[in-house]
């Protein structure tokens, strides 16, 4: 299962790098307020996922407002190199253990409900998928404002060699 979610993650880092490298072609993608925070939401998520994940205090951004992303890309390019060595070093064990992620309380608050326990290797899928949910909008997004989307699906990544991410200079 390791070698399957590394893959995915590849393709994930590879898949965002592309929208953010679309995102830099053209200044009124730039300037776009939701694509923005389509990003910057992302990526936000997939750190607090990170977090969660090595045991460190819950920190959540949801206010993009004022925001510039060429002084975000340092930042958001980090969670990768740092996700994929974590994900490296799990073992099968370790995938199916459980893990209670900080917002469940609020989640179950405010749904009025328990929810299930999830394992570890299933919060990864989740922030495989949630990433991949995130980057259609973004390409809807990148069309609105006249810059051409990247195709980002798995299987053409896959038909291309699987390339390593082409994040933009920033």
């Amino acid at each position: 299962m390791n070698h399957v979610l590394l893959d995915l993650f590849d393709h994930m880092e590879s898949a965002d790098a592309a929208v953010w490298s679309a995102t830099f072609t053209r200044p009124a993608a730039v300037a776009d307020a939701q694509l923005c925070k389509y990003l910057l939401h992302a990526s936000s998520v997939q750190r607090a996922f990170l977090d969660a994940w090595k045991g460190r205090p819950f920190t959540f951004r949801d206010n993009f407002d004022a925001v510039h992303l060429d002084e975000e890309l340092a930042g958001v390019r980090t969670y990768y190199p740092e996700a994929r060595a974590f994900i490296a070093d799990l073992d099968g064990d370790a995938l199916k253990g459980t893990i209670r992620l900080p917002w469940v309380s609020w989640i179950e608050q405010q749904s009025k409900q328990t929810l299930a326990p999830t394992t570890l290797g299933e919060t990864i899928l989740q922030v495989i998928s949630h990433s991949t949910h995130h980057r259609a909008q973004v390409n809807t997004r990148l069309r609105a404002v006249g810059a051409e989307p990247p195709m980002v699906d798995y299987i053409a990544w896959l038909w291309r060699g699987r390339p390593k991410p082409e994040w933009p200079a920033g």
